[in-house]
């Protein structure tokens, strides 16, 4: 299917105003609409085109006419089948939709491996499902990696924003650290996070976090399903494995969690397997080993062995 009969000719192209509690640094800014009655939050597509053609289509049949703007919560490379596909046709998207893309932690992997495949870095990603990305360009483990995938997808991945919000949530992609303002964390945290942010209580973040990361947990044990509570909204439906990819639909004048989920259903074609580590390592991780390796989602390896 082609880019072309994927999207709708609407094409907006309106003026937008800056959302608050958004990324400083976020240049995809002046895409978002805060007083867009729907935003549309897409959790980590994961290589699978297939089902973000569908997401595509859906969105366009459920928006109508109105207003609306998308925001992708990052995580669009490595371990489905075709990561390249999924990147043009985001990139095409952010020409004809009022759209933003987040940066995932495998899109940060990913630029490690190409701009310093030394030291390790490749074979990191490599791990972490960056070879079925390779094989989606045509290349492996020993292909030149800065001439063989297209500079412009280089440029498009260094250019993704790590967080955007509006007047009642914060949209980022792992998570934030507990009590801390928005301005004041890390970008590992915002790509990396996870036990920290998932047992935070209500009260601990300025606004309600959407974000994606962390299909399969203690508190989400099926990871086809979305986690939805008070403070936050986790639509990480492991789309790779389960071949479930969720989208979010937030209303500008409701504060919290979604109105609607809307779910895009395809065939599971892999199996979940944990990250090797929650986040990168860095001296003052060394002291948690233990509590990390809990949440290393129980040596589940499979969508099936999750939902039995």
């Amino acid at each position: 299917m082609s880019v072309g009969s994927v999207l709708t000719e609407r094409g907006q192209r309106e003026a937008f105003d800056k959302p608050t509690m958004a990324d400083p640094t976020n240049p995809q800014q002046d895409r978002l609409d805060p007083a867009a009655p729907r935003t549309y939050a897409i959790g980590d597509v994961h290589g699978r085109l297939d089902l973000l053609e569908r997401a595509v289509e859906m969105i366009g049949e459920h928006v109508g006419g109105a207003p609306f703007r998308v925001i992708f919560l990052g995580d669009y490379v490595d371990r489905g089948p075709d990561s390249r596909g999924v990147i043009d046709l985001l990139m095409e998207l952010q020409r004809q939709w009022p759209v933003v893309c987040l940066k995932g932690n495998h899109e940060e992997l990913m630029l490690q491996a190409i701009n310093q495949p030394s030291g390790g870095r490749l074979t990191r990603w490599l791990e972490y499902g960056g070879d079925h990305t390779l094989a989606s360009y045509g290349l492996d483990e020993n292909s030149d990696l800065a001439e063989g995938i297209p500079r412009e997808h280089v440029r498009w991945m260094s250019g993704l924003p790590r967080t955007t919000g509006d007047g009642h949530r914060i949209y980022v992609h792992a998570g934030l650290a507990p009590g801390t303002p928005i301005h004041r964390q890390k970008e590992q945290t915002f790509l990396w996070i996870r036990e920290r942010f998932l047992e935070a209580r209500p009260g601990d973040f300025e606004a309600h976090v959407v974000h994606g990361h962390t299909p399969i947990w203690e508190g989400k044990p099926n990871p086809a399903e979305p986690e939805l509570l008070e403070h936050r909204t986790n639509i990480d439906t492991a789309a790779f494995a389960t071949g479930v990819l969720s989208i979010a639909v937030f209303d500008a004048e409701r504060p919290g969690g979604p109105v609607e989920m809307i779910q895009v259903r395809g065939k599971a074609v892999g199996r979940i397997v944990a990250d090797p580590m929650d986040e990168p390592a860095q001296p003052s991780a060394a002291a948690e080993p233990a509590r990390r390796r809990r949440f290393n989602w129980f040596g589940i390896r499979s969508a099936a062995d999750a939902t039995r």
